[in-house]
């Protein structure tokens, strides 16, 4: 991503560019050490003035003034799939989570590798806006002895390949425990392994990306999601009460 912008430049450096630019016009190459003579600065000065202005580098800054293309750099497209997500939200997801957090008086989040850290984090918001036993647990066997009839077990997972959850799912039923699931990617072998599956994207990542490679950014917007909505019903809750007075 380049953004080139001649409003930054003082007039010292902008003086900098017209004598390059000049220059550039009857040589095609330019080393930096010859751009530092010409305008009579440092190096150190040149690398400053076109990092200012928005290049990477002199060189790149040279392709600029000699009308060459800039080579791209190949990056993930990673932007254009969340937004592509954001676009195709689904609000009713987040409502029919919440209506499953207020039946139950007990929230136990679990997940494998990065989505257990996903999982500590939204432990940590959610304490914060609910009065609701919260806890993120790290072991399967911590899972079992920490669910119960009145518990919410959510489980964290981006393709639900890196290790099954079958096992945790077998014992959280045995204490009557309600497990749903909030998986990014779809995979039908995650139905038999929980309630109800929350399927957050249509829009996968590259299949060349290892599970613990892929990132939680929809599990961070899904979640958020769900804490604002809790934070402008507690708001709007504590207004009807100062009405009410």
């Amino acid at each position: 991503m380049i953004n080139i912008d001649f409003g930054k430049l003082n007039p010292l450096e902008i003086q900098i560019h017209n004598k390059l630019d000049d220059y550039a016009k009857t040589n095609d190459e330019i080393r930096i050490t010859t751009a530092a003579e010409l305008c009579g600065c440092s190096v150190s000065k040149i690398s400053k003035f076109v990092k200012k202005l928005g290049f990477a580098n002199f060189r790149q800054y040279l392709d600029f003034l000699n009308g060459n293309d800039i080579p791209q750099v190949s990056l993930s497209n990673e932007l254009a799939r969340v937004r592509h997500y954001i676009d195709d939200f689904n609000e009713t997801m987040v409502d029919e989570l919440l209506d499953l957090i207020d039946n139950h008086q007990k929230i136990v989040f679990f997940g494998y590798g990065p989505s257990l850290l996903c999982a500590q984090y939204f432990e940590y918001r959610l304490r914060i806006f609910t009065n609701k036993t919260i806890i993120a647990v790290a072991d399967e066997i911590s899972v079992a002895s920490m669910t119960d009839k009145d518990t919410l077990l959510i489980l964290l997972t981006v393709t639900g390949t890196f290790h099954s959850f079958a096992n945790v799912y077998a014992e959280s039923k045995k204490r009557n425990c309600d497990v749903v699931m909030i998986v990014e990617e779809y995979n039908t072998e995650l139905f038999s392994q929980c309630d109800r599956v929350f399927w957050l994207s249509r829009y996968p990542q590259p299949a060349t990306l290892l599970p613990y490679e892929k990132s939680r950014t929809v599990f961070f917007i899904y979640f958020e999601e769900v804490i604002q909505r809790m934070i402008y019903r507690k708001k709007a809750e504590l207004a009807a009460l100062e009405d009410g007075e």
